[in-house]
């Protein structure tokens, strides 16, 4: 992610990179020449000598943490990678720093600015589906070598229950999970989850490193009908609901209620390239980031509970945390 990032910063005419950190010497030289910048071995120097308006932390989670309260601590604007951080304290002291020294941290959700995520949003707003019955998320891909320091569940899931609880538009009071590890040494690969929100409507996430082919889909299902969302392609379908007593007959005997299925059109662009002009306005003008650190912190909790479930083989209550 630090290379896109990198791509798009230096291809910008309204911000100027100055600086990048990395502590593998090969990676640092080619990002301090891509962007004719500075170039710092240890994050926290660069945070401590150069002159930031801004950071991108595109790091390791176990690091996201400290480098995102130290940046904070000198008043630099952050966005930083999903997750928040990895774990639900970590996540909360960010939170905190962030309100108490008035700086603003935007998470890098990159989903909540994928186009057909946010023709499906405005969809729903306008009362395509007056009840939501089910959402149902795939995320899934090979086994990526790069990610040692958690598992599929923080990795990956936290783009899922996040986007869950923007199209439900409420987050969710329970969560259910069942988890397995067959090709990660050291975290869970596999993770079905369950969760339950207070309008009634139920949620299913399933996201593996197991799967030989990249798989991004969605699906809402409601009163009126039901939306497949295609995150790669970015492509929005809607299928209406039809008359259940009339059938006709796949191949000549197998019975359907198919309803009329249209694609919805919509502008495409880079979801990256618009997460990156959202961070830069709130540096720029103020205001409140579209993916703050209560998102992003809720997402962690979220991954958290079910990670807990799976392990301690039981539903989570999220009641408390809710009241936070």
């Amino acid at each position: 992610m630090g290379r896109n990032h990198l791509r798009l910063l230096t291809g910008r005419n309204d911000a100027r990179l100055v600086a990048v950190a990395d502590p593998v010497p090969g990676a640092l030289d080619v990002a301090a020449a891509t962007a004719d910048a500075q170039g710092y071995a240890e994050p926290l120097a660069m945070l401590a000598e150069a002159e930031l308006d801004a950071v991108v932390i595109a790091s390791p989670t176990m690091t996201h943490h400290p480098l995102a309260l130290a940046a904070l601590d000198r008043g630099i604007a952050v966005l930083v990678e999903k997750p928040l951080a990895t774990t639900p304290p970590e996540a909360d002291e960010l939170v905190d720093a962030a309100k108490s020294r008035g700086v603003p941290i935007q998470v890098g959700h990159v989903e909540r600015f994928n186009p057909a995520v946010l023709e499906l949003g405005r969809l729903l707003d306008t009362g395509w589906l007056s009840t939501v019955y089910a959402i149902t998320s795939r995320r899934a891909g090979p086994f990526p070598a790069r990610i040692r320091d958690v598992g599929v569940t923080m990795d990956l899931a936290t783009h899922d229950v996040d986007i869950l609880s923007f199209v439900a538009a409420e987050r969710p009071i329970r969560v259910s999970a069942e988890t397995a590890q067959r090709v990660h040494q050291d975290h869970e690969d596999l993770l079905f989850g369950l969760l339950s929100f207070p309008s009634g409507t139920i949620g299913m996430i399933d996201v593996d490193w197991l799967t030989p082919a990249k798989r991004r889909t969605l699906t809402v299902v409601g009163e009126e009908g039901m939306f497949e969302l295609d995150y790669l392609s970015q492509r929005l379908t809607f299928t209406r609901s039809t008359d259940t007593t009339n059938p006709h007959l796949i191949a000549g005997y197998a019975p359907t209620f198919e309803g009329e299925s249209v694609d919805l059109p919509f502008e495409t662009h880079e979801p990256l390239a618009a997460e990156l002009d959202a961070f830069l306005a709130v540096v720029r003008d103020g205001g409140k980031p579209v993916v703050d650190a209560e998102d992003g912190r809720w997402a962690v909790v979220l991954a958290d509970a079910l990670l807990r479930s799976a392990r301690e083989r039981r539903t989570i209550e999220l009641d408390r945390i809710q009241a936070r």
